[in-house]
């Protein structure tokens, strides 16, 4: 069933709804893909083959049953093991964390099963989400990384281990690992998804992020998880009731994009420098190139503020009593976060909404702004996970963004666009996301 593969999503789930695929059959195929794949990319770190297909016979009884169906009825979707489950270990990439369960869901998984979801599993991520790195390999090449620290939920998509798979970014925990491995990510606005049962690393930074094949599959996995959280004060009310629609709308006029290419663009290698530039070429009626805003300068040393300082306060007991048993990465930054001072601290926070301010101008006469999603293509060796020079701006601000794989890079290798909207604009957004979706077939062929 091989072809299933290349079947968006609601396509999936239209055909268990009419009954010409059952979820059993969906998941023997995925199951397929892991036998084949797993035990060289290592993308799981906990997958219980037996209990996927009990879930997915039980899907099948119900919709067989008459009983309504909801949005991923039969769908299975893999977490990235941060996310809570009080039936499988929550590990969150760490020794000191190794067989520990949630004592009830996240909020997240709950809205997953509410709509039919089967729950398949937890991807490796980077310890604590942060840099050290899993042993996750990149599937397009084995000898590299697949990016962090959503790692194995990049890995899965890429691999066709699974359809939809979920992550989390406070830096580019989603957007880069989805460039390398070739696969569509997206984190919505800040506040959108719930955290609520999810491993926190920064209450100001974290953000949930979706992993699919298309800009619809992502828009359909994040329509389900938006929602309202009152154990999540950051939530807001937003309805996504619309969302999978709004984003298979063609734009009203002809989208206009700035292109930044930051300060980092020097970091780019040439084959994928040459790449964006051919990328920019080819849609010269729609995009400027501009200079990086002059405060984007400072938001990287603000987001390290905060990121350092808030992983010192939540991992303070590990780093108190288990010290050596964390990586040097973590060692380093709690370390750091323990120096700041509270008006460096407050500074940083203000300068959210500040730099956000200034930011939103853009969209009084543009649809989007375009970067690199990351640096090139996945670097070789598995001692980092990447950098996220191309991403800290817009989780700081906790604007929505998304990678596309258009393009590619040395070996052929895959190569992120990153597109870049206005908070709360996200369903507006999808659609011009699907629109440069739809407009750069053929880029790598």
């Amino acid at each position: 069933m091989s072809d299933l593969f290349s079947l968006p999503v609601h396509d999936i789930v239209k055909k268990i709804k009419d009954g010409k695929l059952t979820s059993v059959e969906i998941c023997k195929s995925y199951i397929d893909q892991i036998n084949k794949f797993e035990k060289d990319i290592k993308a799981w770190v906990h997958f219980d083959k037996k209990l996927l297909l009990e879930k997915a016979e039980e899907a099948d009884n119900h919709r067989r049953s008459g009983k309504t169906t909801g949005l991923l009825h039969g769908i299975p979707v893999a977490l990235k093991d941060i996310i809570g489950t009080y039936d499988m270990p929550t590990e969150c990439g760490t020794v000191l964390r190794k067989g520990k369960t949630q004592s009830q869901n996240a909020e997240i998984v709950d809205l997953l099963k509410s709509e039919g979801a089967i729950i398949m599993g937890k991807t490796a991520t980077s310890e604590l989400a942060y840099l050290g790195p899993p042993a996750t390999k990149n599937p397009h090449d084995y000898n590299r990384t697949p990016g962090g620290s959503s790692s194995g939920s990049a890995a899965v998509i890429a691999s066709h281990m699974a359809p939809l798979s979920i992550g989390s970014q406070t830096g580019g925990s989603v957007i880069r690992p989805a460039s390398y491995c070739g696969v569509v990510g997206y984190k919505p606005s800040y506040g959108l998804i719930s955290r609520n049962g999810v491993l926190r690393t920064s209450y100001s930074l974290d953000h949930i992020g979706v992993f699919g094949k298309t800009v619809e599959d992502v828009a359909l996995l994040a329509k389900v998880l938006i929602k309202k959280d009152s154990y999540d004060h950051a939530t807001v009310y937003y309805s996504a009731e619309d969302m999978l629609n709004a984003c298979r709308k063609e734009p009203l006029f002809e989208p206009k994009f700035i292109f930044y290419k930051t300060d980092a663009w020097k970091l780019i290698d040439k084959k994928s420098r040459e790449s964006f530039e051919y990328f920019i070429k080819s849609f010269r009626k729609n995009i400027e190139v501009f200079d990086t805003p002059s405060y984007f300068k400072d938001i990287n040393k603000y987001h390290q503020i905060i990121h350092e300082t808030d992983l010192a306060n939540n991992f303070s007991e590990y780093y108190k009593k288990n010290k050596k048993k964390l990586s040097n990465y973590m060692q380093k930054a709690i370390a750091n976060g323990n120096k700041y001072s509270a008006k460096e601290y407050a500074e940083a926070i203000d300068f959210i909404k500040r730099s956000y301010e200034s930011y939103k101008e853009v969209f009084e006469d543009y649809h989007g702004v375009l970067s690199p999603s990351s640096p090139g293509v996945a670097p070789k060796g598995l001692k980092s996970t990447g950098t996220a020079e191309f991403n800290k701006f817009w989780s700081f601000m906790g604007t929505p963004c998304i990678s596309l794989p258009l393009l590619q890079g040395e070996n052929n290798l895959p190569l992120g666009v990153q597109l870049i909207g206005d908070k709360y604009d996200d369903q507006r957004f999808l659609g011009t996301a699907r629109w440069l979706e739809q407009k750069s077939k053929g880029f790598n062929e």
